[in-house]
């Protein structure tokens, strides 16, 4: 991989990178779609991350499709799928990670401690090995482009980060390979996430900025129409994601809900009316 980006650069073909765990669907292919508009050639990293799972958490069920997933990064411009083992990334010894403080203390990271640590190293060795001009991350992970940013600014690296738009099933469940834990019940459940920000959103633009109001309103819909456990509900600002008590245009409404063993994370930005 590396020589490959080495031969690419010395021909000044511009590197995009779409870094994935697999279980590959339409939101991932999005990326991939952005980032061919934009580079020669598309790398595509399929890999399982293990040190951005905590011990209770789903690493050794997450869903698995390699031959699927190689299929199709073939139709969608990708001119190299990277997969490395555990191995490869993390052998016998590894004693060396990335963090960024502040940013990982924040919503996702209160009740997964170990998750943005794995993430930015991980991310951290992918940049490192595939040497890439650019790299898409998608909205959905709202945090995770955050933090991915902060440490992109904070380590010097010569890397365009460019953010995709969350990609939505016809009901507005955000695309996420974990869907496919939910039953047939929960997936109906779990369409309240977006319903949520909507009313959200429908509230702030009558005026309502007040954000424990809105926190108020959110979490009254999820209890109403899922059985799930409410991890947060967040307002807050865009950048530093700290908590604000008065929404404005352009803050972030952030949602984590586990329905059944699944837990499902969403957001939006609240915009004034058009």
């Amino acid at each position: 991989m590396q020589s490959h980006a080495d031969q690419c650069r010395l021909t000044r073909r511009k590197i995009g990178l779409v870094a994935t765990m697999g279980g590959l669907h339409t939101g991932h292919l999005t990326l991939v779609d952005l980032a061919a508009q934009h580079c020669n050639d598309v790398v595509v990293s399929i890999f399982v991350n293990p040190t951005q799972f905590g011990p209770d958490e789903d690493y050794n069920n997450y869903p698995r499709s390699f031959e699927k997933d190689l299929e199709l990064c073939r139709h969608h411009g990708a001119r190299v799928v990277f997969a490395p083992s555990r191995d490869d990334l993390y052998g016998h010894g590894y004693q060396s990670h990335v963090s960024v403080e502040k940013l990982s203390q924040h919503l996702c990271g209160l009740s997964r401690p170990v998750f943005f640590k794995g993430v930015t190293t991980v991310v951290a060795k992918l940049f490192n090995i595939v040497k890439p001009h650019l790299a898409v991350f998608g909205q959905k992970d709202m945090q995770q482009l955050l933090v991915i940013r902060q440490m992109v600014r904070d380590l010097n690296y010569d890397i365009d980060i460019m953010d995709a738009p969350i990609a939505r099933e016809s009901d507005g469940l955000a695309m996420s390979s974990r869907n496919q834990y939910l039953s047939n019940d929960q997936r109906q459940q779990a369409c309240a996430l977006y319903r949520v920000l909507k009313t959200c959103e429908k509230l702030f633009q009558d005026g309502e900025n007040n954000a424990g109001r809105l926190i108020s309103a959110a979490q009254a819909i999820i209890k109403a129409r899922t059985k799930g456990l409410i991890d947060y509900v967040s307002v807050c600002d865009p950048v530093t994601l700290d908590r604000i008590e008065t929404a404005v245009d352009g803050t972030l409404i952030a949602v984590a809900v586990q329905i059944g063993t699944t837990r499902l994370i969403d957001n939006l930005i609240l915009k004034n009316k058009p």
